[in-house]
């Protein structure tokens, strides 16, 4: 059996890239456009592998402009979602197409915006040492995985390399002012409820997830990058999920469980995928994928 390509970089000559980020390639399109290009590199504990995941890009494409496609509490920053359409030279470029967005070149926010309805990740860590999440007090008790009382904001900083750094809330509104951080809360807050109780009927959890928002000329929020993909949110399954364990996934969670089960001390350099590894996280992001476009 042939074994499967990942496109890890690109390469459009007839663009300007900008920058590379983790997992998005970002290029310069005249009247303040911006072509983004989700590739199939694999990032885990801010840390870009060698390796990428097989049509990773082109599933997080089609998830996230589903879900756009589904909220109307926003604006977001989408022009178009067959950009070969608007860039007929893109046709040259095998896989590019089905992997990219052209968008609203607007002000982003440096914030990674997340809402979490479960205790998990890095949160869960804050909570054992001082009984918070994204520094507000939760109640005790609460296990790996937990449910909590109402969904939580924690914004962290955005980093395009090295690691993001979890914030409290007062942080957050010192950084971006206090009508705009209220905003961004509640926009969060609104989307996160709203797709987990769509995706509670199809068996599905979703546990927690991020948002990125920008401005645009006339200051208005806009919700920009990706949304609920599995890059950006932890999707468990419901009929295993158990309080105590980590659940069943849909998400990269199946690489950091992997990796953490080595002896990687999750700085760069980092170790090569077993071909396994990548497979199995395919066929979970292919997974998740079919449940979402039945929404």
């Amino acid at each position: 059996m042939q074994e499967l390509k990942a496109m890890t970089r690109t390469d459009i000559r007839e663009l300007k890239k900008l920058f590379s980020g983790k997992v998005r390639d970002i290029y310069e399109v005249e009247n303040d456009q911006w072509l983004i290009v989700t590739t199939d590199r694999l990032s885990a504990f801010d840390v870009v592998f060698a390796e990428g995941i097989p049509d990773k890009g082109r599933v997080l494409n089609r998830i996230s402009n589903r879900w756009f496609s589904k909220i109307t509490s926003i604006d977001n920053h989408l022009i178009s979602t067959t950009p070969q359409n608007e860039l007929p030279f893109l046709a040259a470029y095998e896989g590019i197409a089905e992997r990219s967005v052209l968008v609203k070149k607007l002000k982003r926010i440096p914030m990674e915006c997340v809402v979490r309805g479960y205790l998990f990740g890095s949160v869960y860590e804050e909570y054992k040492k001082s009984g918070t999440a994204g520094g507000v007090k939760l109640p005790s008790g609460i296990s790996l995985a937990g449910e909590l009382p109402e969904p939580v904001f924690t914004p962290s900083t955005k980093a395009e390399k090295g690691h993001d750094e979890n914030i409290n809330h007062e942080r957050f509104m010192n950084e971006v002012g206090k009508e705009l951080g209220e905003k961004i809360m509640k926009a969060s807050t609104h989307i996160f409820t709203t797709a987990r109780e769509i995706m509670e009927k199809y068996g599905i959890i979703l546990a927690d997830t991020k948002f990125e928002f920008g401005l645009d000329e006339d200051g208005n929020l806009v919700l920009v990058d990706e949304v609920l993909t599995p890059d950006s949110s932890r999707y468990w399954e419901l009929t295993t999920y158990r309080v105590g364990e980590s659940p069943a996934s849909y998400d990269k969670q199946f690489v950091r469980d992997y990796l953490d089960g080595t002896k990687w001390n999750k700085q760069p350099p980092a170790p090569a995928l077993p071909y396994d590894v990548i497979l199995k996280t395919r066929e979970k992001y292919l997974q998740i994928l079919d449940v979402i476009e039945k929404i």
